[in-house]
């Protein structure tokens, strides 16, 4: 006899956050090794620092929240699995700490994104999703914008509504890079670093920033399979509506 579904109405909203958590909010954000000696120093902690963490979580939460109500909408998740889901659950804890550790509004999409994506069905390994979201962890948002380009530099003007930079007879990749990012104009040592770090990671192929190549070749994929999974992991599931 098949089991009768249950009519009950889930809540998903996240539990507001009691007083007698506040060592747990340090703890999680890596606060609490920081040394506290005697009554001021903690009065400051718990003035100036706990506050904007509580917020931080709680907005993270309800972004985590949302996210995940959309995509049981879509029938694209089911709250009970993902309960009993040690790798997605991994992955939940993982964001969440790297989210409680940064404002910066892209790092924290990044991280909802890849938060559910590691929901929906076929996810990444389990260590690539734990690398990737150390990645978004220890890079910076301008290597993922400029990786975000150089896997398919003709894509991402076009999602831009940008016009590419035209290339007549030859022309680097600086020129092309800085004709998206003007605001990086004279910063080529920044931009080489960025480089540098994501060919490290192995996200991005070997090239020369400066070499003169034809227009066809400066729009090609500079990105690796792994600098692939990796933006395809933080970028907002998309379906057909």
């Amino acid at each position: 006899m098949a089991k009768k579904k249950s009519t009950k109405k889930r809540n998903y909203d996240p539990p507001k956050e009691s007083t007698g958590d506040t060592l747990h909010t340090l703890a999680r954000a890596g606060v609490s090794s920081v040394p506290i000696v005697g009554g001021a120093a903690n009065e400051f902690f718990q003035a100036v620092i706990v506050p904007p963490l509580r917020k931080r979580q709680a907005e993270w939460m309800e972004e985590i929240a949302g996210g995940i109500r959309d995509l049981e909408a879509r029938q694209q998740c089911v709250m009970e699995e993902l309960s009993e889901n040690d790798a997605f659950l991994d992955t939940v804890l993982h964001a969440s700490q790297t989210a409680t550790r940064t404002a910066n509004v892209d790092k924290r999409n990044a991280l909802r994104n890849a938060v559910l994506n590691a929901a929906l069905p076929n996810p990444p390994d389990e260590s690539k999703q734990q690398l990737f979201i150390q990645f978004v962890d220890t890079l910076t948002v301008w290597h993922i914008r400029l990786l975000e380009l150089l896997i398919d530099p003709l894509a991402w003007f076009e999602r831009n509504n940008k016009q590419p930079v035209q290339i007549n007879i030859l022309g680097t990749l600086q020129k092309m890079i800085l004709g998206a990012f003007p605001e990086l104009q004279g910063e080529d040592d920044f931009i080489e670093q960025c480089v540098s770090d994501l060919q490290t990671r192995g996200l991005l192929t070997n090239f020369n920033y400066h070499t003169n190549m034809g227009g066809q070749g400066i729009y090609e994929s500079r990105g690796t399979r792994l600098g692939q999974q990796f933006i395809d992991f933080v970028t907002a599931p998309m379906f057909d509506d």
